[in-house]
């Protein structure tokens, strides 16, 4: 017979569990909403009075999920990143040849960036609003990102001369600042792409 106590141990344990997993599952309900007032409002213009009233708590209970603004936005803008990475790593990993690698990834960035529901583009460009003393950690998980399209350029037959950093700058910046310059229109995002590295690689 096992121990009177093991019963009340184990409803103890699975109470915990399920304790456990609400609270998971009310921080990516928070994490879900503040990244929409985020994208919407931007950092300044969102307050954790608008992320209480929109996931329907009062702002003192928000606390119990999160430990400042700060540290929210921080966590969605890493989140944020991660997935994008995630995607542009699983769109190259058909690809060996050099250019056929940039351009896939080019064309998931693109799809990234100009997609409605998309969260990464106003988190993205939101670093001037923010605090000073979460800029520093924003700008090295950029860093960390943006190594991928560091090792696509450094693998990039180019020609002597042609500095790689000024290279993947000026690509970077076409790609990311793409809701402002594209349009609907004869060429899908694919092809798109496609012209963005025929146009770098100085080829017809």
């Amino acid at each position: 017979m096992p121990p009177s106590g093991s019963h009340s141990a184990t409803n103890g344990g699975s109470h915990n569990a399920a304790a456990s997993h609400d609270a998971a599952e009310r921080r990516r309900e928070i994490l879900e909403i503040a990244a929409q007032l985020f994208a919407e409002r931007g950092y300044r213009g969102t307050s954790i009075r608008h992320i209480a009233e929109k996931v329907g708590m009062l702002p003192g209970s928000l606390y119990y999920h999160i430990r400042s603004k700060e540290e929210l936005f921080v966590d969605i803008h890493d989140r944020a990143l991660n997935e994008t990475a995630g995607r542009i790593e699983a769109a190259i990993a058909p690809f060996t040849d050099p250019w056929e690698r940039l351009e896939a990834a080019c064309a998931e960035m693109l799809d990234i960036q100009l997609n409605p529901a998309s969260l990464t583009l106003p988190i993205m460009n939101n670093l001037r609003s923010v605090p000073d003393e979460i800029t520093d950690a924003l700008v090295r998980k950029r860093d960390e990102f943006e190594m991928i399209f560091r090792r696509l350029v450094d693998a990039l037959p180019l020609e002597d001369g042609i500095d790689r950093s000024i290279y993947r700058i000026l690509l970077l910046r076409l790609l990311n600042t793409a809701d402002g310059w594209y349009r609907e229109g004869r060429l899908t995002r694919r092809e798109i792409a496609g012209q963005i590295v025929r146009i770098f690689r100085h080829t017809s």
